[in-house]
């Protein structure tokens, strides 16, 4: 699989400073469209709920790509945490990425990070007793 190592959440990040800096849109919370509920309210989609959204499911496939265990693995953790780096510094000196939308991309981003390693050091360490196991038996 070749997004093994690519860091899904470039994506989002992408996308935002395209619409950041190529457009004139400097409102991430004007309306889209609306979905009428079945109680009556109306939900109004924004930018900034589709991107967040887009976010959420990356990262859901970004801990899924973290359970395999592997060189590559470990490129796209590295990666990952360039993104991560890449992000914070853009949002402390980019008057354009100085938005909510922005930071919890950025909290997105530190999440993939953390959670990438944790869960690669968890599943080394199962694969160590396994293997640890198999030396003991014979």
């Amino acid at each position: 699989m070749y997004l093994v190592g690519f860091p899904l959440l470039v994506i989002p990040f992408a996308i935002y400073n395209m619409i950041a800096f190529l457009t004139p849109i400097d409102d991430w919370s004007r309306t889209v469209t609306s979905v009428s509920m079945m109680s009556g309210a109306t939900w109004n989609i924004t930018p900034e709920d589709i991107l967040l959204t887009l976010a959420t499911c990356l990262l859901f496939v970004e801990f899924m790509k973290a359970t395999r265990v592997g060189i590559r693995t470990i490129i796209d953790h590295m990666l990952s945490a360039i993104l991560f780096v890449g992000m914070l510094v853009e949002f402390l000196l980019v008057r354009q990425a100085a938005t909510s939308t922005f930071f919890l991309l950025v909290v997105f981003s530190f999440v993939d990070v953390m959670g990438g390693f944790t869960v690669t050091v968890r599943t080394a360490q199962r694969d160590l007793a396994i293997d640890t196991d198999k030396i003991a038996a014979s």
